[in-house]
């Protein structure tokens, strides 16, 4: 597996992303509909999503990272039962959800990989790397 430096870099973060961006598309859509708290916890589990990959992946030890990678599989899990209920509610044509579901599907693949990855590399994180002058570094940096 290639190094990764940045979270935007991660395979899985983009089609999070692009998960999550169809799911604003799906509520724009839905402004009429008054099922507020349905429309509300389909957006906050899209971004669940994306957001403990990033929030993982810069926490900088591989055992958080796991942990976030698997809260962010959860959050897929919730964003799919929702699209499930928007489905059924006639919210959404099935199409749709096949589109999104398969790419839910994608993205759980991919961070499937990556956690099995993560728990057999010997590699621990960047926060466990020592750094040259990180005290001091720490203790200069102005607030």
């Amino acid at each position: 597996m290639a190094t990764v430096h940045r979270f935007e870099d991660l395979e899985c973060w983009k089609k999070a992303r692009v998960l999550a961006n169809a799911v604003y598309d799906i509520n724009e859509k839905l402004a009429s509909v008054h099922d507020y708290s349905l429309r509300d916890q389909l957006r906050r589990s899209a971004i669940s999503v994306m957001a403990n990959i990033a929030e993982g992946f810069e926490r900088g030890g591989s055992r958080e990272f796991i942990n976030f990678l698997t809260i962010s599989r959860g959050s897929l899990a919730e964003t799919k039962s929702h699209l499930y209920l928007a489905f059924d509610r006639g919210y959404i044509v099935e199409l749709k959800l096949k589109e999104l579901n398969a790419l839910a599907d994608e993205i759980v693949r991919q961070i499937s990989a990556l956690i099995g990855y993560l728990q057999k590399t010997e590699y621990s994180g960047t926060k466990f790397v020592s750094q040259p002058n990180s005290k001091s570094l720490a203790t200069n940096r102005k607030l």
